[in-house]
């Protein structure tokens, strides 16, 4: 599966998620990608390679040992890691295909502040509400 940034100078493949598809709700994860979380999985390193742009790469520590890999010119957070792990975390919004799985869990919803939460009167739309 081929991944790449918003736009598209950043670009990376992995044979295969070799962890479940997680939606991380940590607050490091809401400011990183403002948003409500992160959907992430798991790729081992043997698994993972950059194709292009990795010279638009820069990382942040965002806590302890902890490094956010994030496109210089359009600022799309790929990819997370900590060295000494055998994986890195991939962003899977970022995929350019569809993984074939869906997510397994959702973790770290301690941190989830009280406006975040979907209730059943929540409408869905498939695209712009009725009227804009």
């Amino acid at each position: 599966m081929k991944g790449s940034c918003l736009c598209g100078g950043v670009q990376y493949e992995c044979a295969s998620l070799d962890m479940p598809i997680a939606h991380c709700h940590c607050k490091t994860c809401r400011k990183a990608h403002a948003a409500a979380y992160a959907s992430t999985a798991g790729i081992k390193r043997d698994n993972f390679q950059w194709l292009k742009g990795q010279e638009l790469l820069r990382s942040f520590e965002s806590s302890p040992g902890k490094l956010r890999h994030f496109c210089s010119a359009c600022g799309a957070h790929l990819v997370a890691e900590r060295p000494q792990q055998s994986h890195v975390i991939v962003r899977v919004a970022t995929l350019d295909e569809d993984p074939g799985v869906t997510p397994a869990l959702h973790i770290w919803c301690s941190h989830d502040a009280p406006w975040l939460k979907d209730g059943a009167a929540v409408p869905f739309y498939p695209e712009w509400q009725p009227g804009r």
